[in-house]
């Protein structure tokens, strides 16, 4: 077993995920685009293990992460292998498309326990802390969505479920169901949040406040605009856009929003912040907010963007200088 640090849980902010027991890391791991992906298995162990050491304790994932899908759990299971499983949240989630043919997406019962075993087995897992509901299902009905879910903890694969990409109307459905049927609750949703995606102010936060659950919001940095990558050039080396087969690269070649990072970054370079830790931030100061969730190439990211916590707050001034700008 890998020895870690002994004072890795005194700096980390840990905070109750919406009214229920377990606490998340105020900074989370994800492997979305880098573990299993363009990032090398050496590197994913340092970045994993550096998290550790930092008071990350939460680790998240999906079905589909990687290249090929899955590759992600694969990866990352052998690394989790080495560390203290009772120390670690691992999520994992079901719902975008895995395998062809018609049980290989979207939320049936067949689909979300399939995936869940084949999940944990990747992992080299008995059991995931939380697993989640990827996207909303227009065409299966809330009751099999949330039994499934149920059955998923009945069995002891999954300690807790979450709803991901779900909007308010969804979010307070599947709850009332839990809710009135005695099944197990969604204690938190993971959601598309960053400075210049805020559509999920616009009732999906206080819905989740209102029915008890945890947020965590994904894409903190809105895939490397709010860092300092790209406010001297548009396109640098090192970069998602300089990957052309990124799908997120698109949505990172706005000019508007490259000039309101840099007008952000002068903000943050007075409250002595990198322009991603007071992004990170930002989103932490809202009390519906249990945690954000990064994604790190290089444990020197991880670090960055954990010494965020030691500025956490904002003046009015701060606040109100920061709604111009992206308003």
């Amino acid at each position: 077993m890998q020895s870690f640090s002994q004072t890795r849980y005194e700096s980390m902010v840990y905070n109750r995920c919406g009214r229920w027991g377990v606490k998340l890391p105020a900074v989370s791991l994800g492997a979305w685009q880098t573990y299993g992906g363009y990032v090398d298995d050496a590197t994913s162990k340092r970045c994993l293990f550096r998290a550790f050491d930092l008071g990350i304790t939460h680790f998240d994932f999906a079905n589909n992460y990687g290249e090929p899908n899955g590759n992600a759990e694969v990866v990352c299971g052998k690394i989790i292998k080495e560390m203290p499983r009772n120390e670690l949240l691992i999520s994992t989630k079901a719902g975008f498309y895995m395998w062809p043919g018609p049980y290989g997406e979207w939320l049936s019962r067949k689909y979300l326990l399939s995936s869940l075993d084949d999940s944990l087995k990747r992992l080299q897992l008995d059991y995931v802390d939380i697993f989640y509901a990827h996207r909303p299902d227009p065409n299966t009905p809330t009751d099999e969505v949330m039994d499934a879910l149920d059955q998923a903890v009945r069995s002891g694969k999954a300690l807790y479920v979450g709803l991901s990409n779900h909007d308010a109307a969804d979010t307070i459905a599947k709850n009332a169901h839990a809710v009135a049927y005695h099944t197990a609750r969604p204690i938190i949703n993971q959601v598309r949040y960053h400075m210049f995606e805020r559509t999920v102010e616009q009732g999906t936060l206080q819905a989740c406040a209102e029915s008890g659950m945890g947020v965590i919001a994904y894409c903190p940095l809105a895939q490397g605009l709010l860092t300092d990558k790209y406010l001297e050039s548009a396109k640098p080396a090192d970069s998602r856009l300089s990957r052309s087969t990124d799908i997120c690269a698109k949505r990172l070649g706005n000019r508007e929003s490259i000039d309101k990072a840099r007008k952000l970054n002068a903000i943050a370079q007075r409250r002595g912040q990198t322009l991603a830790q007071m992004a990170i931030v930002w989103l932490l100061r809202r009390p519906e907010m249990t945690s954000v969730l990064i994604g790190a190439s290089r444990p020197e990211q991880i670090e960055e963007n954990v010494a965020a916590l030691k500025n956490a707050k904002f003046t009015d001034e701060e606040l109100a200088e920061i709604e111009a700008i992206l308003n």
